[in-house]
């Protein structure tokens, strides 16, 4: 064997003892380890030491305990409780739980709400039922709505954590610590940093952050305390305002567009675009330089580097974390401009159901059974743009109702950005929606109008059902795959009129327009040339088809309506979704089933 490769063979080699494992919580054969962390694993404090590590609830039954907080009456949750005491005296049913969800880092994922009325009378009690006390499942109870840090257990990214502020429950899935308010920025950057994902990966090389290995990480302070804690102060601040960008968080205010207010659609959109450009680069900025700060401290700097990949910028206005995969800059830019608009036209029909108004900050009404709504617009709450009267919105690629969406989104347009550039705003809305969110991209001779109503009857409902995880909040109710009639229904203010409604104001009188057109082009059909008359007669044959169905829906809503459904919002999208029968589209991806 020559000199050189027994040489080159030694390079592949580690040389460490025993000693060099024990240093390490639980031992891990983690024989590239630095000496210098060695060190700071026997010396330093650990996380337990300064912030204790706890796991939270389980509940034994997530359909009977767990919502999404859009499912149910806003009334009847707690934001922001404060103590025990106050739960129990509280008549409200629902509160936050930190229960994990996908990597995001600083804030984020607060979307799941638990029942705890009467301080958890009702899943304290099951849970005793079921395995004789309650103990094992409910656990760590007198840390619930403490101010804390919670992450997700499993993730498909790199470990990260999240502020939790006052009023959170946690469960199983979302670990959660307790450092002192004092430590409280400076824990969280060093759980965010390079650092802390680097010793993640000697205790444990999965993707399973278990409570163990989270306490056992050493904490070193930095003499720059103050310039991390400085930039944890930033870096939360603009997630936070970044997650609240978006409709499923419980602290949106008001879409993006509209709080961009210029004269065009489009200068609305680049100017969004262009800060969140300069939002993602400064974020980048404040995590590396928090990872530089650290990396110093504990000495690795021929381990790591500071700067953080984009796709780990954890904002959802950045669409290298937001879409990841292998696009160009250029795909990115384009599915970024597809979806703040296709999220523009959601806005729109939230106006328009009345949950949001142009003339309030965030959510206006979600509440239960319409209760209350009328003394919103007696008020003026919509003044500038006015809520649909019923809270049911056609949806046609045809204009046969005057209120449909298509409509009053032309409207809707109007009203924010104005008639003169009504016609440039509706084909940049167009153009938009047809770079990522309709296929095919553009029919031909297809107008601007046409595009969006494509959009709006092919893709919206596929959209909305994504952006709230299949339990939506507007329903779909179709007469079936010819697309006869469908329309959209405010889950917040459905109540027993609501199919009668329907029935009478849209289905009954769209029969009569159906079935008028039919026999008015038949008329036509008998003049018309050869060429003429072969499109006549399709036409004829589609309307017939769609009247047929048409009918069979209208049977349909006649049995439901005369049943006079009523909703619980406790019960969750999933139950309610299920009492409609065939009336209502996508049942089974909601429900698990085909509906009762």
């Amino acid at each position: 064997m020559s000199q050189k490769y027994n040489n080159d063979l030694q390079q592949l080699f580690y040389h460490a003892s025993a000693n060099d494992f024990n240093q390490i919580p639980g031992s891990p054969i983690a024989y590239w380890l630095p000496k210098q962390l060695g060190t700071v694993f026997l010396q330093a404090k650990k996380i337990k030491d300064v912030s204790p590590v706890k796991k939270g609830l389980i509940t034994s039954n997530n359909d009977r305990f767990i919502r999404l907080w859009h499912e149910v009456d806003l009334v009847n949750i707690l934001f922001e409780c404060q103590n025990h005491e106050q739960s129990k005296k509280s008549r409200r049913r629902w509160y936050p739980i930190n229960s994990g969800g996908d990597f995001k880092k600083w804030y984020g994922n607060n979307q799941v709400v638990i029942n705890w009325q009467f301080n958890g009378e009702e899943i304290t009690s099951y849970a005793a039922s079921l395995y004789g006390s309650a103990s094992r499942q409910i656990q760590n109870v007198q840390y619930y709505f403490k101010k804390c840090i919670t992450w997700s257990n499993i993730t498909t990214g790199s470990f990260g954590v999240r502020a939790s502020e006052t009023g959170f429950i946690f469960g199983c899935a979302g670990t959660v610590c307790f450092p002192s308010e004092s430590d409280y920025e400076y824990i969280l950057a060093l759980l965010n940093s390079k650092v802390a994902n680097y010793v993640l990966s000697l205790l444990n090389p999965t993707l399973n952050f278990v409570v163990g290995d989270i306490s056992s990480i050493p904490v070193l302070m930095h003499q720059q305390r103050t310039l991390l804690e400085k930039n944890v102060s930033s870096l939360i601040a603009i997630a936070r305002d970044d997650w609240n960008n978006n409709e499923y968080s419980p602290g949106f205010k008001v879409n993006s567009l509209v709080k961009k207010f210029e004269i065009m659609v489009s200068d609305s959109l680049y100017a969004y675009i262009e800060n969140v450009k300069k939002i993602v680069y400064l974020f980048s900025e404040k995590e590396a330089e928090n990872n530089r700060l650290f990396i110093e401290t504990y000495g690795l700097q021929d381990e790591l580097t500071p700067e953080v990949p984009l796709s780990e910028i954890t904002l959802t206005c950045n669409p290298h974390y937001r879409y990841g995969g292998n696009l160009t800059d250029e795909e990115r830019e384009a599915r970024l401009q597809s979806d703040t608009i296709a999220e523009l036209v959601s806005y729109a029909i939230g106006c328009m159901m009345g949950r949001y108004s142009l003339d309030r900050e965030g959510l206006v009404y979600a509440h239960a059974g319409n209760e209350g709504f009328k003394a919103l617009v007696e008020e003026g709450a919509y003044a500038t743009f006015a809520a649909d009267e019923d809270g049911i919105l056609p949806l046609s690629t045809d204009s046969w109702f005057e209120d449909d969406v298509a409509t009053r989104l032309e409207a809707f347009v109007c009203t924010v950005w104005g008639k003169e550039t009504l016609e440039e705003n509706l084909q940049f809305i167009a153009d938009s929606l047809c770079l990522a969110a309709i296929k095919p991209v553009k029919k031909g001779g297809e107008t601007s109008r046409e595009t969006i109503r494509r959009y709006l009857s092919t893709q919206l409902y596929k959209d909305h059902l994504k952006t709230y995880k299949k339990r939506p909040i507007y329903w779909l109710f179709s007469s079936g795959k010819e697309k006869a009639f469908e329309c959209l229904v405010y889950l917040h203010r459905y109540n027993e009129a609501t199919l009668p409604r329907m029935r009478t104001e849209y289905v009954t009188p769209l029969l009569g327009q159906m079935a008028g057109r039919i026999e008015r082009l038949r008329l036509q059909q008998t003049e018309a040339s050869t060429s003429d008359a072969k499109r006549i007669g399709k036409e004829i044959d589609s309307l017939t088809k769609q009247l047929a169905e048409l009918r069979a829906f209208d049977d349909q809503l006649k049995h439901h309506a005369d049943m006079r459904i009523t909703l619980d919002l406790d019960d969750g999208v999933k139950v309610n979704y299920g009492k409609f029968g065939t009336l209502l589209s996508d049942v089974k991806a909601i429900t698990g089933d085909k509906g009762e």
